[in-house]
């Protein structure tokens, strides 16, 4: 996986004083869990867009007074009209021990079944999974080409080396399905006489008596 590189500013003032002046500098306040202690920290807004703004998954490492640390996101808290973001928390990650994160699904190929007119359903853009810091994957990819009309990929039918799969394995990740009806053609049936007709063929066979 990936490497995000933050560098930050330890908090020391951990007021709601404290905190309005940071976001002030447009700045925004974090904390890392996980280790021996919690570190506060901020850093400029402008240094996480690319973190936080993009479907990507990154291992994060925030250099803090000389030191550096290794995490994920854990969970961001944005206002609620702005949508600003007002506070990071960080997990602190650990080589020797597995970590839980979401991954984004990537569909590659194009499937023999859409080209028969099926349609490509994508019904999970992101996997949960298990796996130490060194085999977190940036990405699930899964390739499509073999699928046929009514085939799908479940998560059990996935298998990533070191990756352990959350999510239940009947769930369908990615399918094809039919998008129209085939009817096929029946004759159209004889119509009936009518009453007209049927007295005619009435009169003609008296006259041929």
């Amino acid at each position: 996986m990936k490497t995000f590189e933050i560098k930050a500013e330890k908090r020391t003032d951990l007021s709601k004083q404290g905190l309005r002046e940071i976001r002030e500098r447009e700045s925004i306040p974090c904390i890392v869990y996980g280790g021996k202690e919690s570190l506060h920290f901020s850093t400029p807004k402008l240094s996480l867009r690319d973190l936080i703004y993009t479907p990507e998954v990154y291992l994060v490492n925030i250099e803090l007074e000389g030191a550096n640390v290794k995490c994920i996101i854990q969970e961001i808290q944005f206002h609620p009209v702005t949508d600003e973001i007002l506070h990071i928390d960080f997990l602190q990650v650990h080589d020797d021990k597995p970590v839980k994160m979401s991954v984004p699904v990537q569909i590659n190929g194009s499937s023999e079944g859409v080209k028969m007119g099926g349609k490509l359903m994508i019904k999970a853009r992101k996997l949960s999974v298990k796996a130490l810091p060194a085999d977190l994957p940036d990405r699930v990819e899964l390739n499509v080409e073999k699928l046929m009309i009514g085939d799908s990929i479940r998560v059990a039918d996935i298998d990533m080396k070191g990756v352990t799969f959350l999510d239940s394995p009947n769930n369908i990740v990615v399918a094809v399905r039919v998008t129209r009806q085939v009817v096929e053609e029946t004759p159209v049936a004889a119509a009936a006489p009518t009453a007209d007709s049927a007295s005619s063929e009435s009169g003609e066979d008296k006259k041929e008596d």
